[in-house]
């Protein structure tokens, strides 16, 4: 896993096509929030992890009833 530290306004590329870029820090409660945008090709999908787990779980079932 490679971390970084970035600050407002900063971005990363990966593979010339999908950039991410910090948009704010702030505080929500008694934790540190980030927030992120992320530009990609629209062939790419983007997702949260707690989607993306759900999305599998999902064609897992359906492929096992099949």
């Amino acid at each position: 896993m490679l971390k970084l530290r970035r600050k407002i306004g900063e971005k990363l590329i990966i593979d010339d096509e999908i950039i991410i870029e910090v948009l704010e820090i702030f505080t929500w409660g008694t934790s540190l929030q980030v927030r992120l945008g992320i530009t990609a090709p629209e062939e790419i999908p983007v997702y949260r992890e707690e989607i993306y787990q759900k999305i599998l779980e999902a064609s897992s079932r359906i492929s096992t009833t099949n």
